[in-house]
């Protein structure tokens, strides 16, 4: 997720605090694969760029070995803050 670039400030969706949640659930019909779900935010709920970030984070899980489904919910509950960014991702943006 960290070759995802957030659209509207220079950074991954990982270091720009925008990914919730990562976890991975076994598949009913497979021992070895599994099923994505992750809870990621946008930066201002009304970003235009949401459907193409969640198409391009799907698209790189479904990439990884043993993933054979992914569910990308967009939530907005708690609503992303600056704070939610690391320290690189502040660095590199100068704040």
């Amino acid at each position: 997720l960290r070759t995802v670039r957030g659209p509207d400030m220079d950074g991954n969706i990982v270091d720009l605090g925008l990914v919730y949640r990562v976890a991975f659930e076994p598949m009913d019909d497979s021992a070895d694969k599994v099923r994505a779900v992750i809870d990621m935010t946008l930066t201002a709920p009304g970003c235009g760029m949401g459907e193409a970030i969640a198409n391009e984070v799907c698209d790189k899980v479904l990439a990884l070995p043993k993933v054979e489904d992914i569910t990308v919910n967009l939530v907005f509950d708690p609503p992303w803050t600056r704070s939610m960014m690391s320290e690189e991702a502040q660095l590199t943006l100068g704040l």
